[in-house]
């Protein structure tokens, strides 16, 4: 079980990276189109007012499963809990989502994983 808590450790870890590249491109592309609309207030106080936030809810979401997926990597209780969390809500993301969201609970809620956890905790 030990390489498939690593694998979604790498997982989370990678998508996590491609939600800040995600939030970044959201940033600056509304900043963008901010620009293109500078003779509408309401437009850019609704593009700026959205944009900021889709970047702020991405950067959140992405960072807890960088650091959850870090914690896999050395079985740190608190972030099987942590990213068993992140992946009930990632089932909300479909196709891919979902799926990754299945896997890391199938393998993350599995006794044999549980018992790697409560070991390390104790060493």
């Amino acid at each position: 079980m030990k390489q498939h808590v690593s694998f979604v450790g790498a997982l989370h870890i990678g998508f996590g990276l491609l939600g800040l590249a995600g939030a970044l491109a959201i940033f600056f592309g509304s900043q963008f189109l901010f620009e293109l609309v500078e003779h509408e207030p309401i437009a850019q106080k609704v593009l700026s007012f959205v944009g900021n936030s889709v970047a702020l809810i991405l950067v959140f979401f992405s960072s807890l499963g960088i650091i959850g997926g870090a914690g896999l990597f050395s079985f740190r209780p608190w972030a099987r809990i942590l990213v068993m969390i992140v992946s009930a809500l990632n089932c909300l993301n479909v196709p891919i989502g979902t799926a990754k969201g299945i896997y890391s609970l199938w393998v993350l809620m599995q006794p044999e994983t549980i018992e790697l956890f409560e070991n390390s905790n104790q060493s």
